[in-house]
């Protein structure tokens, strides 16, 4: 029955598609987390009347956040073809489009970290100063467990973000289920093929939005 209505489907090499987009995607996720939260860390800790407050720093960071962030993702995959060459001696593959979706996303997700942490109540951060806390227990301790669901929040909606664009790096070779559709669904005009490549992305999507709303209500003690 299934094969009546996807005639041109090779689900093995559907399978293998969605396991791309499933190692690209976890990832880049993994990593965007870590170098997001420590630049969202030093935009905020550097702002005006915070812990580290260095407005050269705070507006360098800052710059180098809101230029990659606005950069359209399909042209930094071009602008960074030299630098996947030179990392990874290739620029085909899951493992290639890594440089660039960490470099596109990780920008982004540093605003969301730095929103986040300008939501933690002063008064709490207060409270542990007035307590003898340091700084760095204070950053430990406080900000970033009081924080940990917008965070948490914010990587959700960053990685959905991310199985996009493995779609778009699927465009120029770099596997999963973007380049499935592009070489198998359009080029050779099979309309089921992109039909089925893009239910398989839709039931990723929704696995990572169900698995991010479950840990932010599981941390979330409001």
């Amino acid at each position: 029955m299934i094969n009546d209505v996807f005639p041109n489907v090779n689900w093995d090499s559907m399978w293998e598609a969605s396991l791309e987009t499933v190692y690209m995607s976890l990832i880049a996720v993994a990593m965007t987390f870590v170098l997001g939260l420590i630049l969202g860390l030093l935009l905020y800790l550097t702002d005006k009347g915070n812990f580290w407050a260095n407005k050269p720093v705070h507006a360098v960071t800052a710059a180098i956040v809101n230029i990659f962030r606005s950069i359209p993702f399909i042209i930094l995959l071009i602008l960074l073809i030299p630098f996947t060459n030179l990392l990874l001696g290739t620029m085909l593959g899951p493992s290639a489009a890594l440089p660039a979706l960490i470099t596109g996303a990780a920008p982004f997700y540093a605003r969301l970290v730095e929103i986040g942490l300008r939501e933690v109540d002063k008064g709490v951060i207060e409270a542990a100063q007035s307590m003898g806390a340091g700084q760095g227990s204070i950053i430990m301790k406080v900000l970033l467990p009081e924080s940990m669901p917008a965070l948490v929040s914010g990587i959700t909606v960053t990685g959905i973000t991310l199985v996009s664009y493995t779609a778009m790096a699927g465009a120029i070779g770099a596997g999963g289920l973007g380049d499935l559709a592009y070489r198998e669904g359009f080029q050779r005009t099979q309309p089921d093929v992109t039909f089925a490549a893009t239910v398989a992305v839709l039931i990723i999507v929704f696995i990572f939005q169900t698995i991010g709303d479950w840990i932010t209500y599981k941390i979330d003690k409001r």
